[in-house]
């Protein structure tokens, strides 16, 4: 665990200069009159507790020598030091993912860094007993991470349980557009499991078109993301009306739940624009 601390021109080297050898130092040259400055604050002093790093916070009004000496222009200026170097980090807000990969490029870990890791990788291997224990290992030692969360919420969805997705998409809190994005995509998804729930007549047989749309459905939430895809896209070349547009926005669904970056997403993006251009 690290630490946050003030530093001044006096004890520069000492606070920040010669830690550095043992681990990373981010230096956030702020001014107590900067708004952006005080939005970061939190951000840098959080990461300080959970990574083995020391955040040595400087006062440009206090220390105008230090912030000539390594010409800060605007503030928050963060400046990363590793082996007694004082490096480029950033200027500006970053968000806190973004600060994680800084913190990730300079060698810095954390153990919440390493069991999302592990949720990823179990993820990626399709392994249900390997992705049961690194979520059950995200729970237990960090309960409200959103990503734990929204993994919690996506295996209830494909486990049937809408009260219990519904319990873990309502404990998501984040300023993360991601994070916000995928939270409401596996809202919506809990609308089309809500369709499948819907009591079928005896005397109205479902219509193809119907049948194809429950279809696709099932495949989203069992999490089989190409079949669904490929089913929803169907139903948009055969009629896009049916269900006020519902199959082309049940894609768009699927785009924001996987990112904008995944290899799906980019592949059906692209076709949904031709059928519908």
């Amino acid at each position: 665990m690290g630490q946050s601390i003030t530093v001044t021109e006096a004890d520069f080297e000492a606070a920040v200069l010669t830690p550095s050898f043992d681990h990373p130092v981010l230096v956030d040259f702020y001014a107590t009159w900067c708004g952006p400055c005080q939005v970061l604050k939190p951000i840098l002093e959080a990461l300080a507790t959970e990574y083995d790093i020391t955040v040595a916070k400087v006062d440009i009004d206090s220390n105008p020598g230090l912030a000539r000496a390594f010409r800060v222009g605007g503030v928050p200026d963060v400046r990363v030091v590793t082996q007694g170097q004082v490096q480029e980090g950033f200027v500006g807000v970053w968000p806190e993912p973004q600060i994680r990969q800084l913190l990730a490029s300079i060698g810095a870990r954390s153990p919440l860094t390493d069991a999302l890791d592990a949720l990823h990788s179990a993820q990626a291997s399709g392994d249900p007993g390997a992705l049961a224990r690194a979520l059950a290992h995200l729970q237990q030692h960090y309960p409200d991470h959103p990503e734990g969360l929204l993994v919690a919420a996506q295996q209830a969805l494909g486990d049937g349980d809408a009260s219990g997705a519904q319990r873990y998409l309502d404990r998501v809190t984040t300023g993360d557009r991601q994070i916000e994005q995928r939270r409401q995509a596996l809202q919506e998804l809990l609308a089309l499991q809500a369709i499948l729930a819907e009591p079928i007549s005896d005397s109205a047989p479902l219509s193809p078109l119907e049948l194809d749309f429950r279809q696709g459905c099932q495949a989203a939430l069992a999490q089989d993301y190409p079949a669904a895809l490929e089913i929803f896209l169907a139903l948009v070349q055969k009629d896009r009306k049916f269900r006020q547009d519902g199959a082309r926005k049940a894609m768009l669904t699927l785009f924001n739940l996987l990112g904008d970056e995944a290899d799906l997403t980019l592949t059906y993006r692209k076709r949904l624009m031709r059928s519908l251009y």
